[in-house]
């Protein structure tokens, strides 16, 4: 079949499923495939529970089945060479029926809370649809796309990348309209070979964007290294952290972080020419005041990323302010828990060197006592992975933090002052031990090292 055959068959049977134990009736079963399984295995599962057709991509064992229904199952299995780019063929086919913007994010550090806020602020105005948690790989993102439907308005879709060629791969997938690079940092590096593939690997969004034509990019224009990759024929929408930034940028700047952000922003002059309304109303930029509920001084670029874009998008200030405030992270990402015993700084969903360095920073600049940090290692970095962990210890010597716990074998040499443990059970048995009262303590770690199970124990 062509896909566009395929896409016929999809349009009447409209549930993809790629789970053998969660088979709609009606649904199209598509084995795919992974390090620990074989979706092809399933297939003949999958159609006995009620699947009205199989994609597959190997020959299937057929020989347990009566033969009485072989010839029935038999027209049921469609082969393919390869079911995972189908899927993603199959979700680019359902994203062309919809000409709406779709704006693509991606980056080092950030995009999740990036894809939130934007989400968040568009609301105000449209019906948006936007990557659920963290869907954001080559299954992810045609699951995303297959949710669209003619009530949407507008696709928020997060592109996340460990070797290069992934972000291509996604944008030739999702076939972006408009598309934000948050920052490029040393994150993945076991998988990319180095930082330089990094920075060309989410540069091959702004490539598919200039091949593209007519399409839009919402800058980071404090950030050298994506103003260096940025193609010559897109549309430009800039924001900046530095007040003195201002031609051309929506700017903004942190006021308080104590714990939770508060920070002020401007429109750019050019919105302001566009919207004649606002400049009657005052020939001097208006500033305004946002109160948010993140954690960490470092968000100001993410919130500035979907000012940006709600701006662009026709969102009125108010509108962008009142989402961002309302805006409440719930995803182990620079979330304030307060338990009966402590202050807590939550963001163990991920680590990286530079994010990691931003979030002691942080947390080292906030006027509280005592402080205490649990860190865990930061998986995937190759062959720097001894170097990156040995800066972060040198930083925390120097950072006057009260107490210092460090979980995983990448650390080691470390003063006589920090603690080490082997792993977060370790952890849990000290703490439950222990039971530390009165702290502020940051968490974060690389989520496989699994500290997102000591808030409870806090």
């Amino acid at each position: 079949m062509t896909i566009k055959e395929l896409y016929k068959l999809y349009q009447e049977h409209p549930c993809i499923t790629t789970d053998s134990r969660d088979c709609p009736k009606d649904s199209i079963f598509l084995a795919l495939k992974g390090d620990n399984f074989d979706g092809n295995q399933f297939a003949v599962a999958a159609l006995e529970k009620g699947c009205a057709y199989a994609i597959v991509d190997e020959d299937i064992d057929t020989s347990a089945v009566a033969n009485s229904t072989l010839c029935t199952l038999n027209s049921k299995l469609i082969r393919v060479d390869n079911c995972l780019q189908t899927f993603k063929d199959i979700a680019r086919e359902h994203r062309r029926q919809f000409n709406i913007p779709v704006i693509a994010i991606t980056g080092t550090n950030g995009k999740t809370t990036t894809k939130e806020l934007v989400a968040a602020v568009l609301q105000k105005k449209f019906n948006v649809l936007y990557t659920q948690g963290n869907f954001n790989n080559d299954v992810g993102v045609p699951k995303t796309l297959l949710r669209l439907t003619a009530e949407h308005d507008i696709a928020v879709i997060e592109m996340g990348a460990s070797h290069p060629g992934d972000i291509k791969t996604l944008a030739e997938t999702a076939e972006p309209t408009c598309g934000l690079i948050t920052n490029v940092g040393r994150a993945h590096l076991q998988g990319f070979g180095s930082f330089k593939n990094v920075v060309k690997t989410k540069g091959e969004l702004y490539d598919f964007l200039g091949h593209r034509g007519e399409s839009l990019v919402f800058l980071n224009a404090d950030d050298e290294r994506l103003c260096d990759i940025l193609p010559d024929n897109v549309w430009v929408a800039p924001y900046s952290t530095n007040i003195d930034n201002v031609e051309g940028c929506t700017v903004g700047e942190v006021v308080a972080c104590d714990p939770l952000l508060k920070f002020h922003w401007r429109e750019s002059d050019a919105n302001l020419e566009e919207s004649s309304s606002r400049r009657e109303e005052s020939e001097e930029p208006v500033w305004y005041d946002v109160q948010t509920q993140l954690i960490g001084s470092y968000n100001i670029d993410n919130l500035m990323a979907a000012i940006a874009v709600g701006l662009n998008f026709g969102v009125e200030p108010a509108a962008i302010n009142e989402a961002l405030e309302a805006y409440k992270p719930s995803n182990n990402r620079s979330q304030l828990t307060v338990t009966e015993h402590n202050r807590l700084v939550v963001d163990a969903y991920n680590a990286n060197p530079s994010s990691m360095r931003a979030a002691v920073e942080n947390f080292r600049q906030m006027d509280v006592k005592p402080k205490m940090v649990i860190l865990g290692e930061m998986r995937e970095l190759g062959n720097s992975s001894h170097k990156e962990h040995q800066k972060l210890v040198t930083m925390l010597a120097e950072s006057g933090l009260d107490s210092v716990w460090l979980v995983g074998d990448e650390y080691n040499d470390l003063p006589a002052s920090f603690r080490h443990f082997h792993d977060v059970d370790e952890v849990k048995a000290a703490l439950q031990s222990e039971q530390p009262q009165g702290y502020h303590i940051l968490i974060k770690g690389s989520n496989s090292t699994r500290l997102y199970q000591l808030p409870e124990l806090l």
